[in-house]
């Protein structure tokens, strides 16, 4: 796939800024770069339009978004939207499909929401979940530390007799869990390397509670609930400079249809509802979203799975506050999760995503060892032997293990591009799925001196409804087609006609029979008739404009021939 940059490493912000610079220079007419924010540390939250400016506003387009980085270690996404956004722009001159969709549509990308975040992870030995800013943090503890400078924060495993941990026999590298019959041997525990910090000489060992704990996935409005219920949640919904820019970029684009949100990991595809059940939203709307999703599991592999069904660990307590679930609640859009990168079906124990979740150590370190052994084998430079390492506390303590950051949390670098090049092709596939207007006919004919009848279809030819979804219904977030005849005096029909919804073709009802073929059982209601009397004379112009919100803007132009 023919793009500008090559990607075979992650971008830390000096090279995504020279990027981005450089193509919104070679491609002018085709991308405006903005700055959505500014984050405390004086970086860009870039906001990336993509579409042919020559064409059309931007609004005046069915709109798509795409955003990557939400979470800081998450760098995966990050390269995904770039690379999508490369990739549009560097074939839009030899691939009539993406000239079609840069001429046709609006395409919106935030390729990295947290850029202080994503670069303390990319610059430090240290993984955080969103954002290096100090929230809630209690002292006490081991506190992860890169002791051996190596740049990597691995395991550290102390020798004691009250450890629950010791060597596998037939493999030292590999740790097993201590036998309940086991007296006598080695024993260890197992920290992540680190100091002890205020350490009182107490019997209790335990991991220091993260410092930087906020979850900008936490701090949407919908769904949002304060720390004591949900971990990372912010001091109020949208208390985050990042998160309060996507929210209001977002309401700042009402022709957005659809959006794909970035993540690792997991190698599976999520889309809403997370905070009820599949089976409380409508039908419809399951429908939609499933279908969108298996294209995503035809180009990644990915299994689509419903949030609140098959991925939360509780349905009691379960995680909200979530960017997809404001975007589909409260604007009625298409939203999902990607879970890029699936490490654990690489090694041959995979998750068994949809089925309820449950607690197993002994499957978990299954897991674990078998990802030990494949990065020994696949990514030796992202792992390191038990070596010795004289600890200002605890004396001789070993350290070792895989480097998370590069392994299980994101493919190793020369395993990046496979992702992001299957992941460009489902969002050319998803963003060609979303509403668009057209005009099918407009014919004129005479029907007395100086008097005309006017006859206009206009339909909705995208999969996507004008409306979207039943949920953007039910909570009225949707607005009408219009329809507009300019430049003549009517005798019948009105100057605006508004038209509530034009029906995809996901609305149309097909079937196979047993005992017979297979058929349409009834088209969607995706186009309406309309008729106009009016006065006019040989050679005037008869202007006629069809807008949606989603469906983007169309006009044609008739002139009065006799």
């Amino acid at each position: 796939m023919k793009t500008s940059f090559t990607y075979d490493h992650y971008f830390k912000y000096d090279e995504l800024s020279e990027c981005l610079t450089t193509l919104k220079n070679s491609y002018p007419d085709l991308m405006d770069l903005e700055v959505n924010c500014v984050s405390e540390e004086g970086r860009n939250q870039y906001a990336v339009i993509l579409t042919n400016k020559k064409t059309g506003d931007m609004l005046d387009k069915p709109g798509w978004y795409l955003d990557g980085n939400i979470h800081a270690g998450e760098v995966t996404s990050s390269m995904c939207a770039l690379y999508t956004i490369d990739y549009l722009l560097s074939n839009y001159d030899r691939d009539p499909e993406i000239k079609q969709i840069l001429d046709e549509m609006t395409v919106y990308v935030i390729p990295r929401v947290t850029p202080d975040g994503a670069e303390t992870y990319l610059n430090t030995p240290y993984t955080l979940r969103s954002v290096n800013r100090e929230y809630m943090s209690e002292k006490g503890g081991i506190k992860e530390e890169d002791l051996d400078n190596d740049g990597v924060i691995r395991m550290m495993r102390i020798k004691t007799p009250y450890g629950a941990w010791k060597k596998d026999e037939n493999d030292p590298s590999t740790m097993k869990l201590r036998d309940p019959s086991d007296m006598n041997g080695e024993f260890y525990d197992i920290y992540p390397e680190g100091i002890m910090e205020e350490y009182e000489g107490s019997e209790n060992l335990k991991s220091r509670k993260e410092e930087w704990g906020l979850d900008f996935n936490r701090n949407f409005p919908y769904g949002w609930f304060p720390e004591g219920r949900q971990e990372g949640a912010g001091k109020y919904p949208l208390s985050n400079i990042e998160t309060k820019a996507i929210a209001d970029f977002v309401l700042a684009h009402p022709n957005i249809g659809g959006a794909a949100i970035g993540h690792t990991s997991g190698g599976i595809i999520l889309y809403p509802p997370g905070t009820k059940p599949s089976d409380k939203a409508p039908k419809s709307d399951i429908d939609i979203l499933k279908a969108i999703a298996e294209m995503g599991e035809e180009e990644l592999s990915y299994k689509p799975l419903n949030i609140f069904d098959s991925f939360l660990s509780s349905q009691e307590n379960y995680d909200s506050g979530a960017l997809d679930d404001w975007m589909y609640e409260t604007q009625g859009i298409p939203s999902y999760t990607m879970e890029f990168w699936d490490l654990a079906t690489k090694v041959g124990v995979p998750i068994n995503w949809g089925e309820k979740r449950k607690d197993d150590l002994k499957e978990d370190l299954k897991r674990f060892n078998a990802a030990m052994k494949w990065v020994k084998e696949n990514a030796p430079e992202y792992y390191s032997d038990w070596k010795e390492y004289d600890h200002p506390y605890f004396g001789k303590v070993e350290l070792g293990g895989f480097n998370y950051k590069f392994t299980h949390q994101n493919p190793p670098e020369k395993m990046l591009l496979k992702e992001l090049e299957n992941d460009c092709r489902f969002n050319i596939r998803f963003i060609k799925a979303m509403p668009k207007l057209a005009i099918d006919e407009a014919n004129i004919e005479k029907i007395g001196e100086g008097i005309y009848k006017l006859s206009v279809i206009v339909g909705n030819r995208g999969y996507l409804s004008t409306a979207l979804t039943q949920t953007a219904k039910n909570i009225k977030a949707t607005k009408p087609v219009k329809v507009i005849i300019d430049n003549v005096e009517l005798i019948e029909g009105l100057k605006e006609t508004k038209i509530e919804e034009l029906s995809g073709y996901s609305a149309t009802k097909t079937g196979v029979y047993f005992y017979g073929n297979i058929t349409t059982a009834e088209n969607a209601l995706s186009r309406k008739k309309l008729s106009y009397v009016f006065k006019a004379k040989k050679g005037d112009a008869v202007n006629i404009s069809a807008i949606s919100e989603k469906a983007g803007k169309v006009s044609k132009t008739l002139y009065i021939e006799e």
